[in-house]
């Protein structure tokens, strides 16, 4: 079947269109996914992630690519994602000294490099956002602490700080993606 007439189909809601759309590429996404990523859990989860954002993106298909490219182009995002924030897990695990002694002779120099970069990210955003959301931050994620102990500290209900963290967290992300 013609790309074209495929994605025609689907987006009118054929699911007979969709089920072939699963059966022709998931062994191929899975296969493709399978060589990039070791953990078969976190595979399996890119997946469907690819196949499922494929299908929020087809509306945009404009059908300069096949559907294979197109669909393979939307895989390696969520790929380089996932990467990202297993580099992210990293950065924040290596806040701790210990962690960070365990983890450093693992990474290559370029990794070493990006995790110098992205510290100072780090760092950089924590410093262009309010004060009190940096303290919050700083106390959940670089001191460790439970909600319960900032609640405490702050002499505030447990659900407040937990509202409280959630804007620091949303305000952090806005200032990180700006920087």
């Amino acid at each position: 079947m013609q790309d074209d007439l495929f994605v025609k189909r689907i987006l009118s809601g054929d699911r007979a269109a969709v089920s072939a759309l699963y059966r022709t590429y998931q062994p191929r996404l899975a296969r493709y996914i399978h060589s990039k990523v070791a953990s078969a859990p976190d595979a399996e989860e890119l997946i469907q992630d690819a196949l499922f954002g494929f299908l929020e993106a087809l509306r945009d298909y404009t059908g300069r690519a096949s559907i294979k490219t197109f669909l393979y182009a939307i895989a390696n995002h969520k790929i380089v994602d996932y990467y990202r924030r297993k580099k992210i897990k990293q950065v924040v695990f290596s806040q701790v000294p210990q962690l960070e002694s365990l983890v450093s002779p693992l990474l290559t120099p370029e990794e070493h490099l990006d995790l110098i970069h992205m510290k100072e990210k780090i760092h950089n955003t924590l410093g262009r956002i309010v004060p009190q959301y940096r303290q919050l931050l700083v106390y959940k994620y670089l001191e460790d602490m439970s909600v319960s102990a900032i609640a405490k500290k702050y002499t505030a209900t447990v659900k407040s700080v937990e509202s409280r963290l959630g804007r620091a967290r949303k305000a952090f992300v806005e200032a990180f993606v700006s920087i």
